[in-house]
């Protein structure tokens, strides 16, 4: 038996990858929420349904707590902007989550250089 090859195996990532650009967009020009302010959107990831979205994002500044909040609570309004922009059956509901991948790696670099000058102090 042969398997039929999807006609859009990609579609997940470019929807997710549209979604990114589109919430992007919307965020800067549109949510006046005071709780969110230099958000940078790190990534999104559908459900194979594309009933579900998680939305990964960092700050330049500001509390991820309340961030997250505020856009949680901005959630239908940001949905409601992506329903007029996407062009998809169904526009997933959005979860917002804030990445630390950024903190991390420059927690990580910290160390390193901790690390490598200790060990020239030694030499």
């Amino acid at each position: 038996m042969v398997k039929k090859k999807s006609s859009t195996p990609n579609r997940g990532f470019r929807v997710a990858d549209q979604i990114q650009r589109d919430l992007t967009e919307l965020i800067a020009r549109e949510l006046k929420d005071p709780r969110v302010g230099m958000v940078t959107i790190q990534a999104v990831e559908v459900t194979p349904d594309y009933a579900h979205a998680k939305v990964f994002f960092s700050l330049l500044v500001g509390d991820p707590v309340q961030t997250a909040e505020g856009l949680n609570q901005a959630a239908g309004f940001l949905r409601a902007g992506l329903f007029k922009r996407l062009h998809i059956h169904t526009v997933p509901t959005l979860h917002f989550y804030f990445d630390q991948t950024v903190e991390r790696a420059a927690d990580m670099n910290a160390l390193i250089a901790k690390a490598v000058a200790s060990k020239a102090k030694d030499d």
